[in-house]
């Protein structure tokens, strides 16, 4: 296995493990946020359908969906 291997593999597994894109891009060394989410962008599909699963599960059928809140609703205090 190549040095670049190595790398590419640990930024994978540290952005499919949610680690904020800026701290990879800090550890890779690039000089920009750009280079390393185009370079590793392939990661994403499976952190969206993740993400979209986590909100799913946050607001479950039955649950009042957040446009419905009604005004002095004690749900909606501080939005």
């Amino acid at each position: 296995m190549r040095f670049h291997d190595l790398r590419h593999s640990t930024a994978t597994i540290l952005l499919s493990m949610n680690v904020h894109p800026k701290v990879v891009q800090e550890l890779l060394g690039h000089s920009t946020i750009h280079m390393t989410m185009d370079t590793y962008s392939h990661v994403l599909p499976s952190m969206q359908k993740d993400i979209i699963d986590r909100w799913n599960d946050r607001f479950k059928e039955g649950e009042k969906p957040i446009d419905e809140f009604e005004e002095g609703d004690d749900q909606n205090a501080g939005a």
